[in-house]
This record gives structure tokens, sequence and C-alpha cells, in this order.
């Protein structure tokens, strides 16, 4: 069971927490539960980091004094969690990422899981404890505090179900499932009983924040089926979720599950970069180097002859630093200018059902083009298609395709 920040903000929700808790262990099951920090706390601790660190040296996610710094949240959301329990007449005990222990490579602020260790903690659960774990936490190289990353709770809750050998990972968070598209902007989006992992991943790469990408690949890699509850509803009548499985435990696939509007996008076209091996590779290498993520590329011919453009998509929180690379980069690669743009979304449909029937872009594209809405990018797997839009015109994009796909009913029309 993992609870995530907004379900223990207060005393008050780790006590509800507690009542979740002990309903399962009441039900005669062993129980490991994974905790996030208090909702705003490991932005309070990072906020500290950042003041310390200023103005130098710097100290930032790649310092371990970070790490030590930010891990301490999930520590006293933990420890609280552990004596609410035991007051409730259960024996219960705080487990910290080191002592189990979780393993990480040395990459500080977004290690990896290397191994667990499940041994100790294992024969704890098989006694009879409730054992209450740090999330985002283990211990890297030369015995060092390590955290995994923003989402990181999830992570481990899934790497420990998996290491368990685990019936399930239950994920508590502040919504009951997943959800046909944002239920923010379109009241008829519906609660999905069943998703395949791939979309699941699919939806997550995209911008849905219901899980973190990593952890979606653990549980794939692992084939853990994890749920996805409501931790404000209540400890007796708990909703059914939302269960995300291998496609083969899905009976009646969707051809289309979701629509998934990512905003948190920005474009940055380069003009005029010479048409021949080895420019997109220096653009390319120089952004991994920095530690940019790309995401929509496309390269288009210039006015003059010889040269391309080059456009892709990052993250709003990047472009700064990805226009600035660039640019200091530009007499290298040779390019004449560059232009970026923060005014745009990303509109994604995805759904396994996809790979077997065809005519769902032409929905896609005819739906947009009835509405007036123009494509700027298009990116496509074999169960999703991505495309870049003005960012006004993103909810109306999402109602609308959340209505052609036939989403806003429990029956989908059949795909021309």
């Amino acid at each position: 069971m993992k609870f995530g920040g907004t379900s223990v903000a207060s005393l008050e929700r780790i006590r509800a927490v507690a009542a979740i808790v002990r309903r399962e262990v009441d039900a005669g099951h062993s129980v490991a539960v994974v905790v996030s920090a208090m909702a705003g706390e490991t932005n309070r601790l990072v906020e500290l980091c950042a003041e310390a660190g200023e103005p130098a040296p710097a100290l930032d996610a790649r310092n371990v004094e970070y790490d030590a710094v930010v891990a301490t949240g999930e520590q006293v959301t933990s420890g609280i969690l552990a004596l609410v329990m035991q007051n409730l007449g259960y024996r219960a005990r705080s487990w910290q990422g080191w002592q189990i222990p979780l393993k990480t490579d040395a990459a500080h602020g977004k290690a990896r899981i290397s191994e667990i260790d499940d041994a100790e903690l294992g024969e704890a659960i098989d006694n009879g404890e409730i054992a209450v774990v740090t999330g985002f936490q283990g211990i890297g190289r030369g015995g060092r505090i390590s955290t995994l990353g923003r989402g990181g709770s999830d992570i481990s809750a899934v790497a420990l179900a998996a290491a368990l050998n685990a019936a399930r990972c239950d994920i508590y968070t502040d919504v009951d499932g997943v959800y046909t598209t944002d239920p923010r902007l379109t009241k008829q989006a519906r609660r999905i009983s069943k998703i395949s992992y791939d979309e699941m991943l699919e939806m997550a790469s995209v911008g849905a924040k219901v899980l973190q990408t990593r952890s979606v690949e653990l549980a794939k890699a692992y084939k853990a089926p994890v749920r996805v509850l409501s931790s404000f509803d209540p400890p007796d009548a708990p909703g059914p979720g939302t269960l995300i499985c291998d496609e083969d435990d899905i009976v009646e696939q969707n051809i289309v599950s979701t629509v998934t509007p990512d905003f948190d996008e920005a474009t940055v076209t380069i003009l005029a970069v010479p048409d021949e091996p080895g420019r997109a590779a220096g653009i390319f290498t120089a952004l991994a180097g920095a530690n940019i993520n790309i995401d929509m590329i496309v390269q288009s011919a210039s006015r003059q002859s010889g040269f391309a453009n080059i456009s892709f998509t990052t993250k709003e929180g990047d472009l700064d630093r990805a226009v600035k690379l660039l640019k200091d980069e530009q007499e290298k690669i040779g390019f004449k200018s560059l232009q970026s743009d923060r005014r745009v979304a990303k509109v994604s449909v995805i759904g396994v059902g996809m790979k077997s029937h065809a005519g769902v872009a032409a929905t896609m594209f005819n739906t947009l083009a009835e509405k007036g809405i123009n494509i700027q990018n298009i990116s496509t797997s074999e169960i999703k298609i991505s495309v870049l839009i003005d960012s006004d015109a993103a909810e109306y994009a999402v109602r609308a395709l959340h209505e052609a796909y036939g989403l806003d009913h429990k029956k989908q029309p059949a795909q021309a």
C-alpha cells in the first residue's frame, strides 16, 4: 500500500490512512506500507537546499547532501504512521530505505534501484508486523542516502511489491482511479476499471500525473498488478479504483482508452541548419549532455538551399536551459537562428485497440480540422497518436476528441 503526499498531508489525514491500513490487516492480509512526505514538505526542503547552496558551491540534486536533506520528509511520515498504528494496538515499525536495504546507483537526486534485500523486511511482515517504509529513497555507494527523483515513492512501492512477491500494489492518491481524460476538463470523463501497462506507460509519458513512468515500467517488467485508489474514500466503503495489469488480463479492449493533455510543453525551432550528416547529432548530443529530454522532432526544408529547419518539443521548465545551451553552441552547430514558444500543448489519444483498428488517426485529424484547430507537430507509437497544438485550443480539443471516440459513453463506435 502506497500513500502520496496529499494522503498524509496532516495528522488527521495520517489517521485516515491508518484506518485504511487497519481495514486490510483486519481482513487477514500481510501489509507493507510505503509513504511519501507530507504535501509541500519536499518542496520546502528543496528550497532550503537551494538557499543553503547559494551563491557557492551550488547545491543541487546531484549533491549527496541534497539527498540527505530531502529524504527527511518521508522519515517523519513513516515514524508518525507507525506510532498511530501502535496506538491502535497493532505491531508496526518504520523502515528507512537504507535499513531494508534498498540499494541504488550513485545518481543522486534521480537514483535507480539496483537491488532490494528483502530478507529482514519479509521476515518481519511474515511475523505479523506492519512495515511502514519511507518511499523515494535508498542507499547508494559509500553508504550515503540516495533519492529516486520526483514520484519516487511510486517506484519504491512497486519495487517492494515485486521483491516481496506481493499479490498487488495499491497506490492511494487523491483520485479514485484512471479516467478517460482529465475530469476537470469535461464532466463526461469516466473512470476506467482496467487499463494495460502499455497504455499507462504512454499516459505517464505524455503528462498524466497518476503514476510515475518508471514505476509503471517496473510493474510491467515484473507483472505486478497495480491498483489506483482514493485515500479519501471511507475506509468501510472503498471505491473499486483502476487496475493496471497485463493486456491479456483485459477481456474487452477499447479502441481508444484515454485522451490525455499535457500543458507542460514548449517548442524550439532551429532555423537554417546545414543539411549534412552530423549536424542533428550535434544538437541532440548537446541537449542530452545537459539532461534535457526532448520529444516530438520534425525536420523540414529551409528556404535556403542546402539547409534545413529542425523543431522539437521539451518540457517548459527546461526551455530556458535548452535555448541558452543551443545559443552557446550556435557557432559549432552552424545554424542561423532559433525560435521558441511556450504557448503550445500536446494532446494524445491512447489505446491498445489501435493496433487492430484502422481509422483512429483519421478520426483525430478530421475532428480537429472540423473544430478549426491547427496541428503543428505529430508523433505516433503503436498505441498512441500525439499532436502539438496551440495551448489555448487544448481544452476544446480534448472535449471534442473525447466525444469523437465515444468515450462519453460506455460503448465506443467502430472506426471507419
